[in-house]
Parts: structure tokens; sequence; C-alpha cells
């Protein structure tokens, strides 16, 4: 089977290209010329540098896969136009050039519990829930699923929303490790989350895309857990063996925390986008769709995986 991984020089795409080799595919890596491919560069795939916002630059390069995972997209950007340009036009520009391989058994596209908003009652959302995303990148990120479900009848397609995925290599995350390392912790509220680790994430993907039940459908990926803000940075503060003093902020300082986290970097998660986020408490998916129709569970518990994640950050030395 050939596979054709998008955005494969990040932090899910590194991941699921290693995890498809390892399950015998041949693994072609579509990255952008500009991308570092230090996660990937050990592996033993083939290159296609090519921008997915140049559809004429990649047309009749798509033929011979049989199965298309699109992880590329946009996750931080200066505008709302970028996320649409990044989430919404380069999937549609893919789409288009897939649409004319006929061997094609997948086309699997990797969206986010973003595209449907947080939880308003405190139940973790269904996948058929209303979608009411409370960002750009989430607004841009469903705008994604649609035009994917406007071939839904040219291609066999499936949609996966994951909750927060944390791992090895992960720099959003690794923001608030940086944090409680140095016995600090941000809180304005009790919060719920779903959490993901990467590994159980790329093996959900793979089920799904080699799964006959899953063409045309939605699905949440999500372990079985729902976790307060407490639990992981207690979790997170254990395996760094440190105790965080919580630092109590009203919601009020959320737009100033975004302005000053803007001109420190630019692309980092602290920014007014992700801001919308932090204004909801419940962001929790219902995983039982996947469970029941795909048999998917997940390997790695919470504690697991931030323990491996943290001792991943000190032996290369980002903590």
């Amino acid at each position: 089977m050939k596979a054709l991984v998008t955005g494969a020089a990040g932090f899910i795409g590194s991941y699921l290209a290693e995890a498809l080799l390892k399950k015998g595919y041949e693994v072609t890596c579509l990255t952008r010329p500009s991308s570092n491919l230090r996660w990937i560069e050990h592996l033993t795939v083939e290159h296609l540098r090519f921008d997915l916002a140049e559809p004429s630059s990649y047309a009749g390069a798509l033929a011979d896969f049989d199965v298309i995972f699109h992880v590329a997209g946009a996750t931080k950007a200066q505008s709302e136009r970028e996320f649409f340009r990044a989430n919404e036009e380069c999937t549609r520009n893919l789409l288009g050039a897939a649409a004319g391989n006929t061997r094609l058994k997948r086309f699997v596209y990797l969206s986010s519990l973003a595209a449907i908003g947080p939880s308003r009652d405190g139940r973790p959302v269904g996948e058929d829930a209303p979608a009411q995303p409370v960002s750009s990148y989430g607004r841009s990120k469903l705008a994604g699923e649609r035009a994917v479900l406007e071939y839904k009848g040219l291609m066999p397609v499936t949609i996966i929303r994951p909750p927060a995925v944390y791992g090895p290599r992960d720099t959003d995350l690794f923001v608030v490790f940086q944090m409680v390392n140095r016995g600090v912790f941000p809180y304005w509220g009790r919060c719920h989350y779903s959490f993901l680790y990467v590994e159980d994430l790329v093996q959900g993907i793979i089920t799904a895309a080699e799964r006959g039940e899953a063409v045309g459908r939605t699905f949440f990926l999500a372990d079985d857990f729902v976790y307060t803000n407490d639990d992981i940075a207690g979790e997170i503060g254990e395996a760094l063996g440190t105790k965080a003093m919580k630092i109590r902020l009203p919601c009020s300082l959320l737009p100033i925390l975004a302005f000053v986290g803007q001109k420190i970097g630019k692309k980092g998660i602290i920014n007014r986008d992700r801001m919308n986020d932090f204004r909801f408490s419940n962001w929790t998916c219902d995983g039982s769709r996947a469970r029941n129709e795909l048999e998917f569970r997940t390997s790695i518990t919470l504690r697991e995986g931030i323990k491996w994640t943290a001792d991943w950050y000190r032996i290369h030395r980002w903590l």
C-alpha cells in the first residue's frame, strides 16, 4: 500500500509516517520546501516538496497513492485569512488534485475538536453535535471538513477529530511543561479536557483508514477519561519532580496575556485566537463511536504519556 502523508515534518505527521512504515506501507512525505525535516530525515520514505497553496506544482503527482492522509494545516496564524488559506483552501487544492486518482482507497482528513467547539452543557460533545467553533482556527478546520464532504461522492473520505494531543516533539503543551518546571501554573478556574497521546492518535488514524466502516464517517478519537487542569498540572509536576503554585488569573486578563504572548512569540500558543478557546472550561468529546464502530482503544495512560513526554523534553534539553 502506498501512502501519502501531508505535514509529515510536523509533530503528528512525523509519528504517522513512522507508524505507517512499521505496518509495511510505502510512505511518501509531502512537505513544504521550507520545512525542517529533522523528525523524518532518518526514515526510509520518498519526499515531495510542494506548497499545497500552489496546486499547479503538484498536479498529476497524486495518481499512484492508495491512501492520502491530510495532516498538514495551520494551528497558529496571524489572521483568520491565514487560517482559512491553510486549512480550507489548501485542503480543497489537495482534494482537487486527488480526485483523478482512480486507485485511491481513502482520503483521511485530520480535523480537530475545535471545529465543533467546546461543550456548552458539560457533557462531552458527539460527532453529530451542532458545530459552534469559537476561534478562527476552529472555523477554518470546520471549513476544511465541509470541503472534504463535498468530495464524498467522488472518493472514500474519513474525517478524524482529535482533542488536545500531546507527546514528545510537541511544542504546544511544552509551554505548560515549562511553566510547571518553573513552579507556576496559570489558573482561571476549573477546566475539563479530553486528551490523547500522539501514538494512540496515529494508531486510530490508521485504523480508520483501513476499516470500511469508516468511509464517509467522522470520528472523535479520545481516551476514556476527562481530565481537569489540576490533573494535568499535577501529572506534569509529578513527572518533573516539581510542585507548581497556582497563579490565579481572572478571565478579564486573557486579552492582555494574549497581547504579551504575541509580542514575545508571534506564532506561539499564547495568542489572541487561542484565548478564545481559553474562555470556555469544557473541551471534552465523546469517543464512543470510534470505540463501537472501529474498535479503537487507547493504550497509553495520562501518567505514562506525561512521564515519557517530560523525559523526552529533558533528554533533548528542551527543559
